[in-house]
This record gives C-alpha cells, structure tokens and sequence, in this order.
C-alpha cells in the first residue's frame, strides 16, 4: 500500500519552553491551554528525576490511520521515508537505539484499522524496539470478540458494547478475507446469529444481579440503557457499510484465527500488549492511574502490573474491564472512575515516578502539561486520526509525537501548534542504559 504525501500541514521546526511562560489561553474555557510555568517549575524543584539515557518515542490514539502513522513516526526522527510505499522506510541513526513507545487505541474510526496493523509490524521487523500499550477502544473489541456468543451474564454484551466503531475493521477483515471466497459461497443469511452475538431480554434482568458487586446501581442503570442503545447503532452501522449480521459473523470468527491463534497474522499485537511501562521518572500508560495500582507499581513494580493485566484479561475479563487494571485504560477520573488522589500520588512519588505520560483525552493543539492531584500529567493524544481531525474541524493531515531525548528532555510535536514544546525537569540524573 502507499502512503498518502502531506502537502497541507507541517511540522514545527521553532522550539519554545513547555509550558509556555506568556499569559494568553488557548480554547474554550482555556481547556486546551498548559497549566502554568510557575506551577510546574515548584513542582518539579526539588525531585531527584532520573532518565535512562535513551531516546523514546510517544505515540498514542492512531486510531486506524497509518498515514498519521507514518507521518508521526517521520516527526519523531525515529524513521526516514524513502519512499511512497508503506514498506519504503528505514531506521534513523537515533531510531536504531531508541524506543518507540505505542500508547493505545490502535483500532477504531478509520480509514484503515489493517493497513495500520501492517505498518506496526514492518516497524517491527526493522529491528525497532517497541512497546506497545493497552487502549480502550483495543481491549473492548478484544473482549467483544474473544466473548462473542458467551450467555455468561456477564459477558453476554461485550459483543454490543465494542460499539458501532468495530464495524469498519469486521468490513475490512471481510473484504480481504471472506469476500469472492468459497467462504462467502457458503455464507447464508441465519437470523440465529442475532440470538448468539447480541443479548437476550432475559439478560437484562441477570446482568445487574451478575455486576451488583462491581458496579453502582446508578451506573448499573446508565450500562443496561446504553446496551439497549447500541443494539440498535451496531445493526445500523451494519447496514450502512453493506453488511449483514451473517457476514459480520463470519468475519468475526476470521478475527480469530488471525488475532487469537497462535499462528494467526495478528496474533503479535495482543500477545506483545502490556498495561504499563516505566522510563525513569516517567510512567508510560493509555489513560491514567488509580490509588491501587499506584500501590501496586509502588509496592511490586510496573512487571508485576503487566503480569497481572496479562492473567485478568483471560481468567477474569469482567474483572478487568470494570477493576483497577482497567481503569488504567479508560479513566478520564469521572466521579465513577476509580480513585486517584494524594495517596496513589504518594506511592507513585515513593517509587521515583513524577510524570505520568498518556492519551485517551482528545487534545487539539498538541499536547499538554497538567496536575493532577498533584501528579503532573503530560496529555498526548493529539486527535491525529482523519476521523476526528473532520469531527473537530483540525486543518490537514495530523501528526504528533513526544520525544525523551537522551540527556532528559521532552519535546512535545505537533502539526497543531506552531512550536515544538521543550520540557526539562530541572535538575535531572541521567543513568544510560549498559
């Protein structure tokens, strides 16, 4: 496949400090804007910051487009293009030793869930060092997928409750699977298969029985109103992109030979998941942190979280999506979120972690600084998918990455603010790898 040119945005070549140190506000209600340089200078004085003396690369919330993809990768330095074809590009001299860090929400929107798939892997084989993180909108089309069918009640509306996003990627995996197949010579339409992949009304009365000890009733209320809701968007959504419920069946058992078999294409992209990862004073996740899990990093480490986001999300997916490990990946700190407050602060400052680095929360001119009961947060998802960059009227083609460069700085880059930010700690201890 090619690479579409970007000849409508451009990357920022001046730098400026980060946060800013003039008084104007960006957005409404300045809700775009960095909290302000005093803040942030009182709370990094004073902390021991350590770094690992390599390069990292950020990337988060691609959401299924590999131009902005490449485009990202391009910004970071990590890569060089040589030409139009997705397969065209090389490690740069800094990329060969760097890491790249990819921080969720691979799947959903569009245009390409796939091809974005494919270009993670041709990274792969280049020899870069990549992790790759736990999103939302992934681990929920995982479990929609994994638990397709289930009449646990549990379970029984994780299909439903990926959403009408996940439509796309059952098009494309169709199309390139199934469709001109003798596969699809076998395909009749089954008017069971809605019995089998969306749940029953006898579920709407076990599931709040089922979830009670997981779940508010309040909040209870809220799930069963909305699975109810998205029954109805799915099959709709099914039948604007020329689907039935019997080819979206079919397409989801080939997601399973392709993701969950252990010679399946894709079997990679769960299998190398984590929920967490640490960089020195940084600490690397999708969308945020709990006081239990900042516990947990504090008293067992980030391996130790990994680990237990690896057993939960098979033994014990309810537990996951709805317990603290899932809040790592779905938190916008809600009233209904789990808790982060000055203890989970202070077992994460304990461990030597300052800086929590993350997306989830659509930001539209670049990334952003803030504190977050009293954690500095650096917010990254810089809305670069086509999708939401229509949704949100963003000019041009998008592209955004953080980079950690070797001695300690952060460099925030984005086609949506016309500097690249530079953040330094202060003073900061740099221990290079051996």
């Amino acid at each position: 496949m090619k690479a579409s040119k970007q000849p409508y945005s451009f990357l920022p070549e001046l730098e400026e400090p980060w946060p800013r140190n003039h008084g104007f506000f960006i957005g409404p209600d300045n809700d775009q804007d960095d909290i302000r340089q005093e803040q942030v200078k009182a709370y990094s004085g004073g902390k021991m910051w350590t770094w690992t003396g390599r390069t990292v690369y950020f990337f988060c919330d691609i959401h299924a487009d590999a131009d902005a993809f490449f485009f990202s990768l391009e910004a970071s330095g990590g890569i060089v293009k040589t030409g139009s074809a997705d397969t065209d590009f090389h490690l740069s001299e800094t990329g060969k030793h760097a890491r790249f860090i990819i921080g969720g929400d691979c799947f959903d929107k569009g245009p390409h869930n796939l091809r974005l798939l494919e270009a993670i892997h041709q990274l792969y084989l280049t020899g870069a060092d990549i992790q790759l993180l736990a999103g939302n909108h992934d681990i929920r089309t995982y479990l929609g997928i994994y638990y397709a069918e289930s009449k646990d009640p549990l379970l029984d509306h994780l299909f439903v409750r990926m959403g009408k996003k996940t439509v796309p990627l059952l098009k494309e995996i169709y199309e390139q699977y199934i469709q001109g197949s003798h596969k699809q010579q076998l395909l009749l339409e089954d008017p069971s298969i809605s019995e089998l992949l969306y749940p029953g009304e006898a579920w709407y009365e076990e599931f709040p029985e089922a979830a009670k000890k997981w779940i508010p009733e309040a909040k209870l209320q809220k799930e069963l109103r909305r699975i109810r809701e998205k029954s109805v968007e799915f099959e709709e959504r099914v039948a604007e992109f020329g689907l039935d419920l019997t080819k979206v069946y079919a397409a989801v058992q080939k997601f399973r030979e392709l993701f969950f078999a252990p010679d399946g294409r894709y079997h990679w992209f769960f299998s190398k998941m984590k929920l967490a990862h640490r960089e020195g004073s940084y600490l690397f996740v999708h969308a945020g942190m709990d006081d239990a899990v900042a516990e947990m990093i504090y008293t067992q480490g980030t391996e130790y979280v990994n680990e237990q986001f690896s057993d939960v999300i098979r033994s014990d997916p309810f537990a996951l999506y709805h317990g603290v490990l899932g809040n790592v990946f779905r938190t916008k700190y809600r009233d209904f979120d789990f808790k982060f407050s000055a203890a989970g602060v202070d077992h994460l400052h304990r461990a030597g972690i300052y800086a929590i680095v993350h997306g989830h929360r659509n930001i539209l001119q670049g990334q952003r600084l803030v504190i977050r009961e009293g954690m500095l947060n650096f917010e990254c998802d810089a809305s670069v998918d086509s999708n939401t960059r229509q949704v949100e009227g963003l000019y041009g083609p998008g592209a955004a990455t953080v980079v950690f460069t070797s001695d300690g700085k952060v460099k925030g880059i984005s086609t949506d603010y016309p500097y690249i930010k530079i953040f330094h700690p202060g003073y900061i201890t740099v221990a290079p790898l051996p």
